[in-house]
């Protein structure tokens, strides 16, 4: 966070052999781009977004006595991550596409990073097969339109509510699937991440995944499917899930959980959390995460609201003009037909967010659209 213009203030939390505590230190600097701390400063960032992956790093070598002092050790840090992130670009080389060139942000870089252990080499193998991935299926060029009948049912949608920790949270229910399309449903779930991203506040950049179990069989989610859904988490937006909540998941649902289980990470696996209504201990989850006055009932909490599609799709356009707006300060060249008209209108829809955050539920008929292609594997 920036104080008075030239003082830049971090917040880490220390764990150390024989005591734990925040430490609260001050860095003075004349401007953003000159702080002691390059790697917290990243363009127009704010520190905030950078504070977890210091403070894991800053932990292990205060605990490992590399370096006692947690200041010290932060510098150090900083100044190592920095080295790798500029170590990555050049293994990812020069793009002349605008979409790309966005989507290498230093943030970016750090994700991926910090997803394969800080190794460069891994790192950059994972982000080449993402940019490829990102390039043939351009997911900043889908729109509401594009996928519209895929979101009829409200089996995905971003909530009108964020968790107590700021972050956009997508609920799913698997059991309401109306389509045999597995290429829709994947370039739906496509669009619903890169709304819920575009959506996350300045100093998030994780998000939550609320499933419902209601109505859920066996056949609802192919295995094929969800191997997809797995790959594009994993693959092409690592670091984005702050958080797994499964809610009232059946019997039979354990026999598909082990077949899952194998296709996650294990940092992706630590995030997932069983929660039952009829279990006090795994409410405590919800409570502690969730206000549960904006939470909605199905899963616990006080808020009676339902999806409503009419309502949905109006923000979701209202999303769709404001992400043409992101793209075209990029450089982008938007698809014919985008909806991005005016400058008015786009004022509007980025101004849109707070009073069209409403609750969902209908259905109308939708055009066809062609599916992009499908996901890149990793070897």
């Amino acid at each position: 966070m920036r104080d008075g213009g030239s003082v830049l203030r971090v917040n880490l939390f220390l764990l150390s052999s024989s005591n734990s505590g925040v430490l609260s230190a001050r860095f003075s600097a004349p401007a953003l781009h000159t702080s002691p701390f390059p790697y917290l400063v990243l363009g127009e960032h704010s520190l905030s977004s950078y504070q977890n992956v210091l403070s894991v790093q800053v932990k292990q070598w205060c605990y490992n006595r590399e370096e006692p002092d947690p200041r010290r050790a932060a510098r150090k840090v900083a100044v190592l991550s920095t080295e790798q992130i500029n170590e990555l670009r050049k293994e990812l080389g020069d793009h002349s596409s605008a979409e790309i060139q966005a989507f290498l942000s230093d943030a970016s870089c750090s994700r991926f990073l910090r997803a394969r252990n800080w190794n460069v080499q891994k790192a950059s193998k994972m982000m080449k097969a993402a940019v490829k991935w990102r390039a043939s299926y351009e997911p900043e060029k889908i729109y509401w339109d594009d996928i519209s009948h895929e979101a009829e049912t409200g089996k995905i949608y971003r909530a009108d509510y964020k968790d107590k920790h700021g972050r956009t949270v997508l609920v799913l229910r698997p059991g309401l699937e109306n389509t045999t399309s597995g290429k829709g449903q994947i370039k739906y779930l496509v669009y619903c991440l890169e709304k819920a991203i575009m959506n996350l506040t300045e100093d998030q950049e994780k998000m939550v995944w609320l499933t419902d179990f209601q109505s859920w069989t066996l056949g609802s989610t192919p295995l094929k499917v969800t191997r997809e859904t797995v790959n594009v988490l994993q693959d092409c937006y690592p670091e984005r899930l702050g958080l797994a909540i499964l809610y009232n998941p059946p019997r039979i649902f354990e026999s598909f959980w082990k077949i899952v289980k194998p296709f996650l990470d294990h940092e992706t696996y630590k995030k997932v959390k069983f929660v039952y209504s009829s279990d006090k201990e795994s409410q405590k989850i919800m409570a502690d995460v969730f206000d549960l006055d904006k939470l909605d009932s199905a899963f616990g909490g006080r808020n009676p609201a339902t999806f409503e599609y009419n309502s949905y799709a109006e923000r979701m356009r209202a999303d769709d003009i404001k992400m043409g707006s992101l793209c075209i300060s990029n450089g982008t060249t938007l698809p014919e037909g985008h909806p991005h008209v005016s400058a008015e209108e786009t004022a509007n829809g980025l101004d849109s967010d707070a009073s069209s955050e409403a609750s969902f539920y209908s259905g109308t008929e939708s055009p066809k659209h062609e599916e992009a292609g499908g996901i890149p594997k990793n070897d």
